[in-house]
């Protein structure tokens, strides 16, 4: 499979379940651009190496992140991981975040919805858009080390209101 962080990647519920966590989130962006070890992750995000390793190996494990260099510097073997893709699609009707379920109890929600009528290329610049927010928010969530935060699922719907043919 090409690595080609532009362009999303087909996951299953399995995998989808892999990515309900904003700290692996956070992993998998700072993973897209260049290979990294578990050890420079864990600098960049602030976080300690262990959690950071842990979740790594489940990404890994999981099929959304390469290994795609080992070397050995002074007797300590160093792995480099990529993200396969920056976003992934899930297959099937299942949420990809149970979260997001109409019924789950969250202490704070906030629910927005809307038609309107787009062509083609509107809705792709809509769905462009809507991708670079959210990573704009990611970026944030990963610079906001140490701060008072709490996590927040966040899903966006774009869906055709005539039926398939």
């Amino acid at each position: 499979m090409k690595n080609d962080q532009s362009q999303s990647i087909e996951i299953s519920v399995e995998q989808a379940k892999l990515l309900g966590s904003a700290q692996r989130v956070k992993i998998i962006k700072t993973l897209v651009d260049a290979a990294k070890t578990s050890k420079q992750v864990a600098d960049e995000l602030g976080e300690s190496p262990g959690s950071i390793h842990y979740h790594i190996q489940k990404l890994y494990e999981g099929g959304l992140i390469d290994l795609v260099e080992t070397r050995t510097v002074g007797g300590i073997v160093e792995k480099y991981y990529k993200s396969k893709a920056k976003w992934f699609n899930s297959q099937g009707k299942q949420l990809m975040d149970p979260i997001l379920a109409d019924d789950y109890d969250a202490a704070i929600s906030t629910r927005m919805s809307l038609r309107m009528q787009l062509s083609l290329e509107q809705r792709e610049e809509m769905e462009a858009d809507f991708k670079a927010l959210l990573e704009k928010w990611v970026e944030i969530s990963i610079a906001s080390k140490g701060e008072d935060t709490k996590e927040y699922a966040i899903g966006i719907k774009v869906i055709s209101a005539e039926a398939p043919k």
